[in-house]
């Protein structure tokens, strides 16, 4: 399934896509418009959920929506808790990450690199992103394939860790360099309000095989500068999700940002940081493309 939020009748509301056409959980399941993709998610594992595919194929009275009707959010507009982020977990950016960062960390990581962002709000696929520029000129973007726990997870092993996956989406870790730098840690530079880019939509782990290997790719004003293979981890998702909840409780709703591949723009030679009237593509296979404007 492709699960969305959007902006639809000036209401805020979530629902399934199928085949281009979006449907709501209200209008699939009927109860109230405020059942959002955080209570739709807590409940897909403990309810006896339909088959939405089913449902729109052979429901009588369902009103479809049309792309054009609507206005996409992020997926997730409003995470309840701070997105997981995980530092140089591609090796190519890792190396780059030494050559034009100095974090005085060694090449490789021995073990992953956690940090957190805000997203209050996400932005959406086709939002503009603001710059900052009082604060900052080095605004930069990351291409990263974002995981969505589906279960309470606590101490899970590396085996169990496909289990309580929801879905994934496509993630823009968006980042000052300059504040990065200047503060010696990542959470201010990254945590810029509407630096964190989600979207377009959640796919669920149904439709993408596990172990999870996708092309990952970010486009600037359409040229590629990034380019890889979720594959390519470090460390992989089995080895986050369960390294994490053995001292962090994982919930459903949860955002993993598992990491970027080389190509930032900080590391470019002349640096090509974004500028006023950018478009940022980020594209991973299977899931979609997060469009963003700056």
């Amino acid at each position: 399934m492709k699960l969305s939020t959007f902006i639809y009748n000036g209401l805020e509301t979530s629902g399934v896509e199928v085949n281009g056409t979006y449907y709501t959980f209200y209008n699939l399941l009927g109860g109230s418009l405020q059942y959002n993709m955080l209570d739709f998610i807590r409940d897909y594992e403990t309810e006896q959920l339909p088959d939405f595919g089913s449902v729109v194929e052979h429901g009588a009275g369902l009103i479809p929506i049309s792309a054009n009707e609507l206005v996409l959010e992020a997926p997730i507009p409003r995470p309840f808790r701070n997105i997981i982020c995980v530092g140089k977990n591609y090796a190519d950016h890792a190396q780059e990450v030494q050559e034009t960062i100095q974090t005085g960390a060694g090449l490789i990581p021995n073990a992953p690199i956690y940090f957190t962002k805000t997203a209050l709000p996400a932005m959406g696929d086709k939002k503009t992103i603001p710059l900052h520029s009082a604060l900052t000129q080095q605004v930069d973007y990351e291409v990263e394939l974002g995981v969505v726990i589906g279960k309470i997870a606590c101490k899970i092993s590396r085996e169990q860790a496909e289990s309580v996956i929801f879905g994934y989406t496509i993630i823009n870790d968006i980042t000052a360099r300059d504040l990065q730098q200047k503060h010696d840690q990542w959470f201010y530079g990254k945590s810029l309000d509407g630096f964190c880019a989600i979207g377009p939509h959640i796919v669920t782990r149904d439709e993408i095989p596990f172990p999870v290997a996708l092309d990952i790719t970010c486009r600037v004003n359409g040229e590629i500068r990034q380019q890889s293979n979720t594959s390519k981890l470090i460390f992989d998702i089995p080895r986050l999700i369960s390294e994490l909840s053995q001292g962090i409780t994982l919930y459903p709703g949860d955002i993993i940002a598992t990491g970027t591949p080389a190509g930032i723009g900080h590391a470019m030679m002349p640096p090509q940081y974004l500028k006023g009237g950018d478009v940022v593509e980020c594209e991973i296979e299977g899931i979609g493309v997060l469009t963003n404007y700056f």
